[in-house]
């Protein structure tokens, strides 16, 4: 014999014989107390056998009804399960992941990492939304975004999953006839004289206090020239000649006229750590889309490390 489970029929089952009243078991389920009268009828004829015992005044269990009740209850949960994860990979079909990023995250890592997604994944639709650390990690708490590249606060909202991926290497922005443009390497030192260029504290604390603490280790103090907020503008100004800036190598695909970079002498044990990029999401969150992205990206982060 060959059952056609209907799963609206196991849940009147159920609820009846939670309740072992109809009208209550018909509420709950916010339907008449006939409709679901029918339903157990047909699972009865169905299964050929009897679920309960009814009389004007009670309703019972039968030993079968009994028997079966446990069953029941697994085939509901398994069955909602299924709808459940089928719904999930329906609606990820259509979505578009929405990633915010820092600028040289934006500039370097992105492009790099879209091509590949673009060959291996082409069913992940990503959206960009360049922003600050600061503007990005409220965006994922408030579900604007997704996921997110950007520098982990000192403070962390416990409310965020952190991943650091890797250390972004920090390179000097000068003049292209600044006499240190030609250099292949330039020291600390070599900048102890040199107007410097530093972002606003308030707004990219990382990239201020990776400047200021590379000179203080050295036993220097920075010559700030300049305030600036973005690194676009920072490089226009060191092209304008305004001073010299340390940033990110990823910078230079900004790709400004009359800009060098040039690598930055760093001693052994010099601070890194300003230049930390990480992976934020929304902690305890269910995203298969997002996990597959983390996913392909862990595979390749080694290749894209090496540029940054």
């Amino acid at each position: 014999m060959v059952f056609a489970l209907d799963i609206n029929q196991l849940k009147c089952f159920i609820a009846a014989a939670e309740t072992l009243h109809f009208g209550r078991a018909a509420q709950s389920l916010d339907m008449l107390p006939a409709s679901l009268g029918r339903h157990i009828k047909q699972l009865e004829d169905n299964l050929d056998v009897r679920l309960f015992q009814r009389t004007t005044r009670s309703v019972a269990l039968t030993e079968i009804g009994t028997s079966l009740l446990e069953d029941a209850r697994a085939l509901v949960t398994q069955t909602e399960a299924f709808e459940s994860r089928v719904r999930d990979m329906r609606g990820s079909e259509n979505r578009v992941l929405r990633v915010g990023a820092i600028d040289s995250a934006a500039a370097g890592l992105v492009p790099q990492f879209l091509a590949i997604l673009r060959e291996e994944a082409p069913e992940i639709a990503v959206q960009i939304i360049e922003q600050k650390t600061i503007r990005l990690l409220p965006r994922l708490l408030s579900g604007g975004l997704d996921i997110a590249f950007c520098r982990p606060p000192d403070q962390r909202d416990p409310r965020i999953q952190f991943r650091t991926l890797f250390f972004e290497t920090a390179v000097v922005a000068l003049r292209h006839d600044h006499p240190l443009a030609d250099s292949s390497l330039i020291s600390i030192a070599d900048l102890a004289e040199e107007p410097l260029i530093v972002p606003d504290r308030r707004s990219r604390p990382h990239s201020h206090d990776l400047t200021i603490k590379l000179f203080l280790d050295a036993g220097l103090t920075a010559r700030v020239a300049q305030v600036a907020d973005e690194k676009q503008t920072i490089v226009n100004l060191v092209a304008e000649g305004t001073g010299l800036a340390i940033v990110p190598r990823w910078t230079a695909r900004f790709q400004v006229s009359g800009v060098r970079f040039v690598p930055l002498d760093l001693p052994v044990g010099a601070t890194r750590s300003k230049l930390i990029l990480a992976a934020a999401w929304t902690r305890g969150t269910r995203d298969p889309v997002r996990d597959a992205f983390l996913d392909l990206l862990d595979r390749h982060l080694e290749t894209l490390e090496a540029t940054a």
